[in-house]
Order: C-alpha cells, then sequence, then structure tokens
C-alpha cells in the first residue's frame, strides 16, 4: 500500500511554531493543526503525533533568525522537509492580511502545489564560518565607527590628529596627538 503525503506548513518564530496540515491531492483539506513552542523537544512531540504507517509527512517552513536547526532534526529523523526563502512566495495582489495560521495553511498549501522552491541549507561548519565573518564585519564597522567619533570629538576641541606619513590619519597608530589650535 502506497503511503499518502501530508504536508506540513511550520510558520516558526523563537517561541512559537504554527503548525497547518494539507492532505494530499489537489482537494485534500487544508486544516490549522495548533501551535507548540518553538523548541525541539515540542517538534519531536510533534513528529510523534502525526507519524502513521500510512503517512509520508512533508515539513516546510520559511527561512529566517531562528536558523536550520529544525529542518537538521527533520533530516536526521528521516523526514523530508525544506527550507523557503520568504521573499519567495507567491501572494495574490489583494492579500495583505498576515497571521501566523494564514502563513502555515500557505505554506503547506504551496508546497502541496509543487509551488515553492527549497533553498540551500548550509551544513554546520558553513553557518559557523558564516557566523565568524558576520561578527568580523561587525567589528570592524563598530571600530571604524569609533575612529569616527572620536576623531570628530578631536576636530570639536581644536586638535588635529596628523595623517600617517604617505597614508591615511590612524587612531591607533601611535602617533601624538597635535596640542596645537
Amino acid at each position: 500500500m502506497a503511503k499518502r503525503s501530508m504536508f506540513v506548513g511550520m510558520d516558526v518564530h523563537k517561541d512559537s511554531i504554527d503548525i497547518s496540515l494539507a492532505e494530499e491531492g489537489r482537494d485534500g483539506e487544508v486544516r490549522h493543526y495548533g501551535g507548540v513552542p518553538g523548541d525541539l523537544e515540542a517538534v519531536a512531540k510533534l513528529l510523534k503525533t502525526l507519524r502513521s504507517p500510512t503517512r509520508r509527512l512533508r515539513f516546510v517552513y520559511e527561512a529566517g533568525p531562528c536558523g536550520f536547526g529544525i529542518h537538521r532534526y527533520l533530516t536526521a529523523q528521516g523526514e523530508d522537509g525544506v527550507v523557503v526563502n520568504p521573499s519567495s512566495m507567491p501572494k495574490r495582489s489583494g492579500d495583505r492580511i498576515k497571521t501566523d495560521r494564514r502563513d502555515g495553511d500557505a505554506l503547506a498549501r504551496l508546497h502541496r502545489a509543487g509551488e515553492l522552491t527549497a533553498i540551500y541549507i548550509p551544513t554546520d561548519a558553513d553557518e559557523a564560518m558564516r557566523d565568524l565573518v558576520r561578527a568580523r564585519e561587525d567589528a570592524v564597522g563598530l571600530s571604524t565607527q569609533a575612529k569616527h567619533r572620536l576623531k570628530a570629538f578631536l576636530l570639536r576641541q581644536g586638535r588635529r590628529y596628523p595623517a600617517a606619513p604617505g597614508g591615511p590619519s590612524r587612531i591607533a597608530g601611535g602617533w601624538p596627538i597635535s596640542a596645537s589650535r
């Protein structure tokens, strides 16, 4: 006996996940399942509840700040799951009302229709490298901001920071600050 697919749309947030289910087939029912806490323990309970020998679960959620932990957990459990780019979700022209329930329903319905394109899921190493690069970019930006603020402060006090020979002025370069006004 062939397994029937059930499409599970998840609107994921930091503290909660809103779940919608779409039965297989064009006329299959789309219903709101409810909300669960936003941790992997709750996802494990949901998985245990939804699993059936006659059912194949197919999960989908939008990429966001919560990362890819849910996707990694689901695939480790042998489930089919995809993550989609929120900006690539098809929207109707008059559909301006946005609620978690509607988002979950739309995800389940569109995944069932095959209208969603999965994004690349980075490995743990890829994600760690991205985090490191972002942290460095933030630190460089903050350092530059601090330098500009210090130079502006010195200028307001009538002091100029001398430029390095052959290059732009540097705050942390070790040159003495000019006491001239």
